[in-house]
């Protein structure tokens, strides 16, 4: 299924925004752990703000769920996409080597 930008911008969110902002860190950070398991330790150590080099454009299909959660964070999910998948990366790259 495919939206247009009027269609996204129409729809109303599904997430009770008010209780989100009432949560602590702490109390997100467990209802994470608990929805989507524990991250390796050390993991975000991994992650790079910015590229070194210029990025490229690409059409990527990403699930839907995938693309809004990383849209609902605020401005600039892009660059949290690709920051989650050059942490991803190095981590692999890392345990390979040893």
């Amino acid at each position: 299924m495919r939206y247009s930008a009027d269609d996204l911008a129409a729809k109303k969110s599904q997430t009770d925004w008010r209780k989100v902002d009432a949560m602590t860190a702490e109390e997100a950070d467990r209802l994470a752990d608990e929805e989507d398991g524990l991250l390796p330790e050390g993991w975000e150590k991994t992650i790079i703000l910015g590229t070194p080099e210029p990025g490229k454009d690409v059409h990527l299909r990403l699930d839907p769920a995938v693309l809004r959660w990383f849209k609902d964070q605020g401005p600039g999910y892009q660059a949290r996409i690709n920051a989650v998948l050059q942490a991803f990366v190095r981590a692999r790259q890392h345990s390979r080597q040893g």
